[in-house]
């Protein structure tokens, strides 16, 4: 099980007894659990997190998220959840709350992920534009480009055309493309084989 680089600094982030104490730690996963199995729309309302900074909580949501989806996709056991959290910084208590929580949810995290499909989409076309971000919904000004992307996909299982669509910054951009051709290459040498 590997996290990416953005995902490992939020579980590092998450680890910090100052900036996330016990009870806003489990408050999080709780959220990041309920946000993926039962409500996508839930929010970060409880109480425990109101005295987190928004920038900060979304960041480690994403990474909480990042990791249960993951551990899902790799059915993976305790220990190796574990080493994964380890090697983010968390104690060991900590990683015990993560794992009791994964336990709780195993089985519907399980059934959610198989449900999404057995075939990937097949991306038709994709189209972009650049947005420029002068504040952001707490009023603070961000004066921050990025990109709206939207991928126009088919799925041979439902025959079904949904579209996908996201926002990412320029460098999160490249790191896509560059990501998108390393496998085009990898697919062209596999099929000269």
């Amino acid at each position: 099980m590997e996290l990416s680089p953005y995902a490992q600094g939020g579980w590092r982030l998450l680890g910090d007894p100052r900036r996330f104490p016990r009870r806003p730690f489990a408050a999080l996963l709780r959220a990041a659990f309920r946000s993926l199995l039962d409500h996508p729309q839930a929010g970060l309302d409880d109480p425990d997190l109101k005295d987190i900074d928004p920038t900060v909580l979304k960041h480690c949501h994403a990474a909480a998220a990042t990791c249960i989806l993951e551990a899902g996709k790799h059915k993976a056991d305790i220990s190796a959840i574990s080493t994964c959290l380890e090697d983010c910084k968390l104690d060991k208590e900590r990683i015990e709350i993560f794992c009791t929580e994964y336990q709780k949810n195993k089985d519907a995290l399980e059934i959610l992920l198989g449900s999404i499909g057995r075939s990937p989409l097949h991306i038709t076309d994709v189209s972009w534009r650049l947005e420029y971000q002068i504040k952001n919904n707490q009023l603070h000004k961000t004066y921050q480009p990025s990109y709206l992307v939207t991928l126009n996909v088919e799925n041979s299982d439902s025959g079904s055309h949904p579209d996908v669509s996201f926002s990412c910054t320029m460098e999160q951009l490249q790191d896509l493309v560059g990501k998108l051709k390393d496998a085009a290459k990898s697919l062209e040498r596999a099929t000269q084989m």
